[in-house]
């Protein structure tokens, strides 16, 4: 398996939230549900089938699902942005950066070659 297979960007590490068709209550993976003892870092496909909704009491099946909450608007499309380094996971920006500092170090170093 390649690193990139394993490590993920923050658009993908985000879980997906469910909105309530029926009241709008967002239900969000990260703060789980205090009224139905459902704790924080649930995900919505392992809730209970026979979990409501906190606000309505609507069932499972009145959710839908919204996306990621936590992802500011407009974050999808940014991804295209920044000579492709947006979609590069946080080992390989490590990667890129350093290596960009090594070189340049080396550059400053080739100057004392000059004299």
């Amino acid at each position: 398996m390649s690193d990139r297979a394993k490590e993920q960007t923050l658009a993908e590490i985000a879980p997906a939230s469910y909105e309530c068709r029926a009241c709008g209550y967002v239900y969000e993976p990260m703060r789980g549900d205090n009224t139905r003892n459902v704790p924080p870092g649930t995900p919505f496909e392992d809730l209970a089938a026979d979990w409501r909704c906190p606000v309505c009491s609507a069932k499972k099946s009145a959710f839908t699902n919204i996306g990621a909450k936590n992802a500011p608007s407009g974050f999808e499309e940014n991804l295209n942005y920044g000579l492709g380094v947006n979609r590069l996971t946080p080992g390989q920006k490590n990667i890129v950066i350093f290596g960009a500092l090594a070189l340049a170090f080396l550059f400053f170093l080739s100057l004392y070659g000059l004299n």
